[in-house]
């Protein structure tokens, strides 16, 4: 048997002692006996628990692996992804105000993907089992609206009508304003049979939209969700922010950071969730990879009032980045990339030289490498907001405040 005393949390949650060794769901002070297996302690058992540990609110936490930290205190969590973005910013030399990390609560999340696989009496569905392939059902899982926990069942169902016996479907559930909206993947091949099969089930659970590997079953009404003023309808299975108040919060830190800005580029726009409520005051170029999703922008904007002038277009940014002569005319820029963050754009920005960017970012590594090139072409990172929508897991989300160092904060 081994003894160890946790230091510190991994950026995936697991507990670190010196070695390193690493001890799944231990918390810092921790006093751990197991036996070592390689860098991690198998079998860990707590010793001396932290203050700071605290009873999982879902039953399914200890097998279910959609939450990783359940067992910490709302407290050390919040620090703990505040600190995950401070680490990042240090190893790029970069020190600023990194505000308290802002946390959305739980049984808010609008979007989940369930797994479902068929079995001898029928089927099962839920999320995936720590590291494993194994179904964890979840009825009465913590993290999503209730409205989205009617999905099991749907996906259930789904699995029952279509899945194979070899593999499970992913079953992507949105909770829209107009209902349920299902996009399901891995299903088998549709036939004349399995229609009518999806068909009813749409019915049958009022379903707003449901999608069969990309190919449209049935659309009782458009599944809109509301972005500022506008309702825009996204494409099945689409990006959308995995909680309403994420969302404002988001929305709110990159208005405060644009200003009074009248000419805004919006870059990485998706369907719209930063454009549509900037153009309340200011001139939007939107700019996305995914035709569905500028085109459910555009079409979100024309349909809205009070907003002014958004012009979009549909560009691979990560091969043809807007150039700095396309960004002169801009008083501020939203950037909000994936996770591999945004090299050649950032670049390209850092040419520009436009006066004030609000970059979004769900990596804190990869925003911190880019801030850097900022950094060191003129800009000051004035603040970093950490943002929790994703409760109980390992991700963090953030938005940095950018100016030019000659501008006044």
């Amino acid at each position: 048997m081994k003894t160890v005393t946790i230091e510190r949390l991994g950026q995936q949650g697991d507990g670190i002692a010196s070695g390193p060794i690493f001890v799944p769901l231990a918390l810092p002070g921790e006093v751990v006996t197991g036996t070592l297996d390689g860098a991690q302690l198998a079998e860990p058992r707590i010793e001396t628990p932290s203050p700071d540990r605290v009873s999982p609110p879902c039953p399914h936490f200890r097998s279910c692996g959609g939450c990783q930290m359940q067992h910490a205190s709302d407290g050390l969590v919040a620090d703990w992804k505040r600190d995950i973005v401070v680490s990042a910013l240090k190893k790029h030399g970069l020190e600023t105000d990194v505000r308290q990390t802002v946390t959305s609560a739980d049984r808010s999340r609008r979007r989940a993907v369930f797994a479902a696989r068929r079995t001898k009496k029928g089927a099962m569905a839920g999320f995936h089992a720590r590291k494993s392939d194994a179904i964890i059902p979840v009825p009465n899982c913590s993290l999503v609206t209730p409205a989205l926990l009617a999905g099991l069942k749907l996906s259930e169902d789904l699995a029952v009508a279509g899945a194979s016996r070899k593999a499970a479907l992913a079953v992507t559930v949105t909770d829209s304003l107009e209902g349920l909206d299902a996009a399901v993947s891995g299903g088998k091949p549709l036939d004349g049979p399995l229609r009518s099969a999806l068909a009813a089930l749409c019915e049958q659970y009022r379903l707003a939209r449901l999608t069969w590997d990309d190919e449209l079953i049935g659309m009782r009404v458009p599944p809109a969700q509301r972005v500022g003023k506008a309702q825009v309808v996204p494409p099945a299975g689409a990006f959308l922010q995995a909680t309403e108040h994420g969302q404002r919060i988001l929305t709110d830190l990159v208005k405060e950071i644009v200003g009074p800005a009248k000419s805004v580029a919006d870059l990485f726009a998706g369907c719209g969730t930063f454009a549509l409520p900037l153009a309340e005051n200011a001139e939007v170029h939107a700019v996305e990879g995914s035709t569905d999703m500028i085109a459910a922008l555009d079409a979100g904007w024309r349909q809205a009032r009070g907003l002014k002038r958004v012009t979009t277009e549909a560009r691979d940014l990560f091969r043809r980045p807007l150039l700095p002569d396309e960004l002169a005319r801009c008083d501020a820029v939203v950037i909000d990339p994936p996770r591999a963050g945004a090299v050649a754009q950032i670049a390209e920005l850092a040419a520009a030289q436009v006066p004030v960017i609000a970059h979004v970012s769900c990596n804190p590594q990869t925003f911190a490498r880019d801030a850097e090139t900022l950094c060191n072409a003129g800009y000051v990172l004035d603040r970093v907001q950490p943002v929790d929508q994703f409760r109980w897991s390992a991700h963090v989300e953030l938005v940095g405040a950018f100016r030019l160092a000659h501008i006044a904060a």
